[in-house]
């Protein structure tokens, strides 16, 4: 895959119900999640926006749930090397929690998480194309990759030296800390994303903005679909509105919209 290293290359939802995971997600950011899995062994299936795929879904089985997976939200980070990556991450003082492993025709991965215990995947792809699942402006794609960290210079100096992920600036937010704005080998000096500080009442974690047209109609998408808003909707500087929500499942994630006054 030719995407920089340390670039997101996809986003996967891990859940309980793939069914109810589709119904969700396709009314309030307008996908076409696959009905039905692929054929084969896994529940796994993609999501499709309307320019191509945006992410999966894999569905959680007996014995995953047996060992400590819950719904959630995760991202990927595109690699070199995943197994030189893997042990620097272990170096640094993460853990592996999927060794890596090779998937015909996708690439090769492997799940960790980093010295502060968040996890993420890393991954080569076996194509030589691009992927696009994050577009900064793309309707039905990730916008924005934001990571809430205990200690949010720790996190920068860990996915700078790794991933080579840059601070492209901040914005004090008080007593909350600093919101440092990152940028990677893709986007060429735009911020992606940013990481500040984790605050009371929060979970550590990395956190994804899918953009949808309107951010009145998101909610109420939510809501009637049996989400729950926790934030919002607030204008953020640039004008963009955003929430950021629980779905049916509890799993965490955002979503944001253009300047209602453009």
């Amino acid at each position: 895959m030719s995407n920089a290293h340390g670039s997101f290359i996809w986003y996967e939802l891990l859940t309980k119900d793939a069914g109810k995971a589709k119904a969700f997600y396709d009314s309030v950011v307008g996908w076409n999640i696959d009905a039905q899995p692929a054929p084969g062994g896994m529940d796994y299936r993609m999501i499709n926006a309307g320019d191509g795929q945006a992410g999966g879904v894999m569905q959680l089985n007996a014995d995953m749930i047996a060992g400590g997976a819950q719904p959630v939200w995760l991202g990927y980070f595109g690699v070199d090397d995943v197994d030189a990556t893997v042990a620097a991450v272990v170096a640094a003082g993460g853990q592996v929690h999927l060794p890596a492993f090779d998937i015909p025709d996708v690439g090769r991965l492997a799940m960790v998480t980093d010295p502060q215990g968040v996890p993420f995947y890393v991954m080569r792809g076996a194509s030589p194309e691009s992927s696009t699942a994050y577009q900064r402006m793309g309707f039905g794609h990730v916008a924005w990759n934001e990571l809430l960290a205990p200690d949010d210079a720790a996190a920068l100096a860990f996915y700078g030296r790794l991933f080579a992920i840059e601070k492209v600036g901040s914005m004090p937010m008080g007593e909350m800390g600093e919101y440092s704005f990152i940028a990677n080998g893709d986007s060429k000096g735009e911020a992606v994303g940013a990481i500040m500080r984790v605050q009371p009442g929060t979970k550590p974690g990395w956190g994804f903005y899918f953009r949808v047209p309107d951010i009145t109609e998101a909610q109420a998408k939510v809501e009637a679909g049996g989400g729950k808003v926790v934030w919002g909707p607030h204008q953020v500087p640039g004008g963009e509105w955003v929430i950021n929500i629980v779905d049916p499942e509890g799993v965490t994630c955002g979503f944001v919209s253009p300047d209602k006054s453009g």
